[in-house]
């Protein structure tokens, strides 16, 4: 495993030990090197460490990462940032065919993080007086949902209670994954893919439940009140100005440019388990839901300046950490079963412990990601882990690290 442990004033390279690597493919033992820092950032944060946090425990980490590759994930890095302490190591491999150690800096596809960014230009247009979030879909955008639905707030496309139905295609699932990755899909196709014919699911506003039509309508609303494509409304309102230098809206571009460490999908073939690689697709699916690519420095600055409300108004970043009080939609009556809501406008509360997280998550097929941080932005984390099952949740080192963050082993 690879990791640098750094205070504010020094950085300390830590010896890695060496990670053997036993995979069908038929590897030898790989050993990681320490990975070179990227250049940092000029620090964007102010806030002093929460007293109550725990202070940073670089062994939890490591062990959160350790023994990989393993039978869900063939690489991960994690980046600690913040006044409680920093740290940032590497695990498993990031080319199974090479060995080739996972590089701290690799850019991955953040699935829907990319959520997040696509709601902030929202509340941006908001804060411009250009769009009013209590105001429905269908005055900025006649004609795109069906006209027996009811009005859709656009708040309730960021905070996941809009009740629209979702575009019912297999995209996990290997086979139908592995015969479209190259496929080219239309803001229409996936928007009216998802509605036409099919009922509303909930009345907007009295559930929650999470899912990329929402965001899909944020998109073609972007577009529709600048006049542009969506990505541009990101590009100049939080990639420049933030110099997020390894972030990028790919479109249908089919690569991940620079360094990467590669997703694969592991596959029964003929009673052999074959690794194959997925890090090549076309994004147009996931669109404004869950097209980008970034890395771990680039994340972290962008949630400095959302959470510390420097890309949009007070009102509007008040709309981040305002979680709306309705049960999340379980499909059915009964009340007993009524989880509370998690999701705010772009972001998730996350409880670990006694601390309180907000952040995201997101996955693509070969990939794995989050970021979170404390509300003061004293202990901040983001994390990219290759998963090898595209059909399954969040791997079981995604816990692990998500618990470290709060000091517990």
């Amino acid at each position: 495993m690879t990791s640098t442990n750094r205070k504010t004033s020094r950085r300390v390279a830590l010896v890695t030990s060496t990670v053997t690597v036993a995979l069908a493919v038929g590897l030898g033992a790989a050993t990681p090197a320490v990975a070179a820092p990227a250049a940092p950032h000029a620090p964007l944060e102010s806030a002093q460490a929460d007293e109550s946090l725990p202070p940073l425990d670089p062994e939890l980490f490591r062990k959160a990462i350790g023994g990989l590759p393993d039978d869900e994930v063939t690489g991960a890095l994690v980046q600690v940032r913040g006044s409680a302490g920093e740290w940032e190591g590497t695990s498993g491999v990031g080319n199974i065919h090479t060995g080739r150690p996972v590089p701290q800096n690799a850019r991955f596809r953040i699935g829907s993080v990319t959520k997040t960014f696509t709601a902030t230009a929202v509340l941006r247009l908001a804060g411009q007086g250009k769009i009013d979030l209590d105001r429905p879909v269908q005055d900025y955008l006649p004609g795109v949902l069906p006209a027996d639905y009811p009005p859709v707030p656009l708040r309730t496309l960021l905070n996941h209670t809009n009740g629209l139905p979702g575009l019912e295609i297999p995209h996990k699932d290997p086979t139908w994954f592995l015969a479209h990755r190259f496929d080219t899909w239309t803001p229409d196709q996936l928007v009216r893919g998802a509605t036409q014919g099919v009922p509303i699911r909930f009345a907007p506003g009295t559930k929650q439940e999470y899912g990329n039509v929402g965001l899909h309508v944020a998109g073609m609303l972007i577009e529709k009140v600048t006049g542009r494509p969506y990505a541009d409304a990101i590009r100049n309102g939080i990639i420049r100005p933030l110099h997020l230098t390894n972030t990028f809206l790919p479109g249908a571009d089919v690569r991940i440019p620079g360094p990467v460490s590669r997703g694969y999908e592991a596959m029964d073939i003929g009673g052999h388990t074959v690794y194959v690689d997925v890090t090549e697709a076309n994004p147009t699916l996931q669109w404004s839901a869950s097209e980008m690519i970034s890395n771990a420095p680039d994340l972290d600055r962008f949630a400095v300046a959302l959470l510390g409300g420097r890309l949009t108004k007070p009102e509007q970043t008040a709309e981040l950490f305002t979680v709306p009080d309705v049960p999340m939609y379980d499909g059915d009556d009964d009340p007993s079963n009524d989880q509370p809501a998690v999701y705010s406008v772009g972001i998730t509360r996350y409880h670990v412990g006694p601390y309180e997280f907000w952040g995201k998550t997101g996955d693509r097929p070969g990939f794995a990601c989050a970021f979170g941080a404390t509300r003061d932005l004293a202990r901040r984390v983001v994390f990219s882990a290759n998963k090898i099952h595209m059909a399954a949740d969040q791997p079981a080192i995604a816990e692990r690290i998500i618990a470290a963050s709060a000091g517990i082993g």
